[in-house]
């Protein structure tokens, strides 16, 4: 019997553990990846904690997946795929095809979602199944322990910017500089945004500059936020990487007139905007979710054509529990990312 090993936890918030599972076969419309590089998200952790309603045990996280295709189920081959590919799966793990949304032709808002991880079984491991609508191509360009993290940690940022309302030469702000943040910094200033990059500490100010921020604004200091923001002539979008309700909220003043906080930073708390910091000046406030396989490959493909990478620490996959705490502590720089030899 062939083997696999994969990375689970059987419980909410249970540790990690490294089991051995029979390889799988791909069905219908499905491939099988040699996972090669898996990124760890914060969000893997409505999963692992149990705090998505649904989530089903034991279960393999994962949906920052880069890999090669290892063998195709029936009728892959006639959506161009072969054997050998090398691909990403993101958030995007998939659609239904026949909600409202999907019908409407968006499939990122899909109502049945199928995200890795938790629809099917992710990229903590060393194969696995996915749908083919998922998959995006990677270019020759790019690692695996690069591609994973671009399939939704990048894609978020990179569309969370090019949907937005910015026209190059605008003034842009990015809200947080970790995981997202610091992709968002690069991807904005690619786009041809007079880029500011705002976080806690003075210390950060030569990473957003290293990162190509124009602007460094430090939340800690006396100056409120918006204030700052202001000084500089104010902002036209604000992309909120950081998952903090309170330093989201802060910019909103910071904003022109029709300017547009756009929110990517997930936070369990409410945001305190009064309708009158928007009403006003035209202001509008939207939620940004990450992108479609296309999406993720134009992604893809933008990063490395500027040289855009994201800044990984790479463990392998039998490190996978010391791994994920040091995402859930912060001390990341920026993307832990499990790896396969």
């Amino acid at each position: 019997m062939d083997t696999y090993r994969a990375a689970q936890v059987t419980s909410p918030s249970g540790p990690f553990e490294v089991v051995e599972r029979e390889v799988p076969q791909p069905g219908r419309n499905h491939v099988r990846l040699s996972v090669e590089a898996c990124g760890i998200c914060h969000s893997d952790d409505f999963f692992v904690t149990g705090t998505m309603p649904g989530v089903r045990w034991p279960l393999v996280p994962g949906h920052e997946v880069a890999g090669r295709i290892e063998e195709l189920g029936e009728g892959a081959e006639a959506f161009g795929w072969k054997v050998g590919d090398r691909v990403t799966v993101g958030w995007f793990g998939g659609s239904c095809w026949h909600c409202t949304p999907c019908r409407r032709g968006d499939f990122i808002v899909c109502e049945n979602l199928k995200i890795p991880g938790y629809a099917y079984d992710g990229g903590f491991a060393e194969n696995m199944i996915a749908p083919v609508d998922a998959l995006a191509r990677i270019p020759d360009d790019l690692s695996a322990a690069d591609a994973g993290p671009m399939a939704c940690a990048g894609v978020t940022t990179y569309n969370g910017l090019r949907r937005s309302s910015a026209q190059p030469g605008d003034r842009v702000a990015v809200v947080g500089l970790g995981g997202l943040g610091h992709l968002a910094v690069q991807f904005a200033v690619a786009m041809g945004f007079e880029t500011v990059a705002i976080a806690r500490g003075a210390e950060k100010a030569e990473l957003a500059k290293r990162f190509g921020a124009h602007h460094y604004i430090d939340s800690t200091e006396a100056t409120p936020v918006a204030d700052a923001l202001q000084a500089l002539g104010g902002a036209k979008v604000v992309l909120a990487t950081a998952g903090n309700s309170d330093a989201i909220a802060a910019t909103v003043d910071g904003l022109t007139s029709r300017g547009e906080l756009v929110v990517i930073g997930v936070s369990p708390e409410p945001l305190g905007i009064a309708p009158l910091q928007l009403i006003l000046s035209g202001r509008v406030v939207r939620g940004h979710p990450s992108g479609t396989a296309q999406d993720v490959q134009d992604t893809m493909d933008f990063s490395a054509l500027h040289g855009i990478r994201p800044t990984v620490e790479e463990v392998p996959l039998s490190e996978a529990d010391s791994a994920y705490q040091r995402m859930l502590s912060g001390a990341a720089r920026f993307r832990m990312v499990l790896t396969n030899a």
